[in-house]
């Protein structure tokens, strides 16, 4: 970091970690286990152990700023034999942005559409020894990406499988939101389909967690304020990025806000419970019609 010092060994050498720390005295000799997890730019374990199966590492990376990023992270897609991504190109650059990108990196796709054919081929991978590393383009793989069929098939198998902490966008629209935190719902993104929608908003018991289109955004929020003007919310825009966004308030002051325009970027709603009963008295649109 700018103006932090970075102490010396008696000998005067210093001896760099991943963002320019140091990591261990000079002239001690490294672990195995340390040879193995060192970032880029150092030794890594070699591809491909027959001392038994390797391991699927699930591995957060930023939801926007790519500086949101752990140390573990890093250490795991500098020694993985392989790397899972959604987006090649946008991993690709993550990579690159921290110098982790090699010759020698291999990274393979694995999206929504292909998942369940790449299972086999990547467990095949760990079976052998290797360690796979995934990640989502963005934050905590699974959560509304890729990756469950992968992660459940591994544990079928008995095979290692490690969760390294990391970014949420979830989570941290959760605390930005200023809402009870001590029970919430996540949904992933909210139904489409309006009777199922408006549903799910007017039943919730406890503070309510939603991936939302910026083009649905100003209809979903016109539907809570119907149901209740007085619920309050919170829309968490492009979190971490430069334009980030927190907007908080009852839904009958955040409806025209956003009704005006369509935001930019990535949306999550966050909602607070629905504790007025007769909220849920209120949806109009029968089961049926869904």
């Amino acid at each position: 970091m700018d103006g932090e010092s970075v102490p010396h060994a008696p000998d005067g050498s210093c001896e760099d970690g991943p963002a320019g720390r140091e990591t261990r005295p000079a002239g001690r000799e490294t672990s195995p286990a340390e040879r193995e997890t060192s970032p880029a730019g150092r030794e890594t374990r070699p591809a491909g152990r027959a001392d038994g199966p390797g391991r699927l590492l699930v591995c957060p990376t930023p939801i926007g700023n790519l500086q949101d990023v752990t140390l573990r992270v890093l250490d795991a897609l500098a020694s993985a034999d392989a790397i899972a991504c959604e987006d090649t190109r946008r991993t690709g650059l993550l990579l690159e942005r921290h110098g982790l990108r090699g010759p020698g990196t291999s990274l393979i796709s694995l999206h929504e559409r292909n998942e369940r054919a790449r299972c086999e081929e990547l467990l095949r991978r760990v079976r052998g020894g290797e360690t796979v590393a995934l990640v989502s383009d963005a934050g905590m793989p699974l959560i509304s990406d890729p990756g469950f069929l992968l992660v459940r098939a591994a544990i079928a198998e008995d095979l290692p499988v490690e969760v390294l902490p990391g970014p949420s966008a979830a989570l941290t629209a959760l605390v930005a939101s200023g809402l009870p935190v001590a029970s919430f719902r996540f949904v992933g993104f909210l139904p489409r389909k309006r009777g199922q929608r408006e549903r799910m908003l007017a039943q919730a018991q406890e503070t309510l967690i939603a991936f939302e289109s910026p083009h649905r955004l100003a209809a979903t929020l016109q539907m809570l304020a119907s149901l209740d003007p007085d619920r309050p919310a919170a829309v968490c825009r492009e979190l971490t990025k430069l334009h980030e966004e927190v907007a908080r308030g009852a839904a009958a002051q955040l409806a025209p806000r956003f009704g005006e325009r369509a935001p930019k970027g990535e949306v999550v709603l966050v909602v607070g419970a629905a504790d007025r009963p007769a909220a849920a008295e209120r949806v109009t649109v029968p089961a049926r019609r869904d």
